[in-house]
């Protein structure tokens, strides 16, 4: 099955089922991206499943923030299916398997990036993965507007 991309169509139609104005911004990625978390969040809030490629957007959004906030490749952070981002300062490797890694599934993210979740309890249930000296994000989170 092919990958559905964000695009403006796609935003709108999940904005219109959510009772939401259609996007007005533009049609750059970086912008497409934020209004997908600014979807993704409502959808949440009513209960409801976002559309993949909105919830792709709204991950890749975050992790370009994180990447903003701590720039560096010591930290490799995943969700997949979405999306990796490489962050934090520090050492950084070249080949095979990074060994700072965190991973977790687009809700866990969305819930920590917004404070709904703690670092200590989404790592206590085992809902981020986290391994190697540097891999705790405590500090960066949640994400800052």
């Amino acid at each position: 099955m092919p990958r559905q991309q964000l695009t403006r169509d796609v935003l709108d139609e999940q904005r219109a089922a959510l009772g939401l104005p259609p996007h007005t911004g533009g049609d750059d990625p970086a912008d497409l991206r934020r209004a997908a978390l600014d979807t993704a969040l409502a959808a949440h809030a009513a209960g409801a499943e976002p559309a993949r490629p909105v919830l792709r957007g709204a991950v890749r959004a975050l992790l370009d923030r994180l990447a903003e906030l701590a720039p560096g490749r010591s930290v490799e952070v995943r969700v997949p299916p979405y999306a990796a981002v490489q962050c934090v300062a520090g050492p950084h490797h070249t080949r095979g398997t990074p060994p700072n890694v965190v991973e977790m599934d687009a809700p866990t993210l969305i819930a920590l990036a917004t404070g709904s979740l703690t670092w200590t309890a989404a790592v206590d249930s085992g809902r981020v993965r986290a391994s190697g000296p540097r891999a705790d994000l405590s500090g960066l989170l949640p994400l800052p507007e």
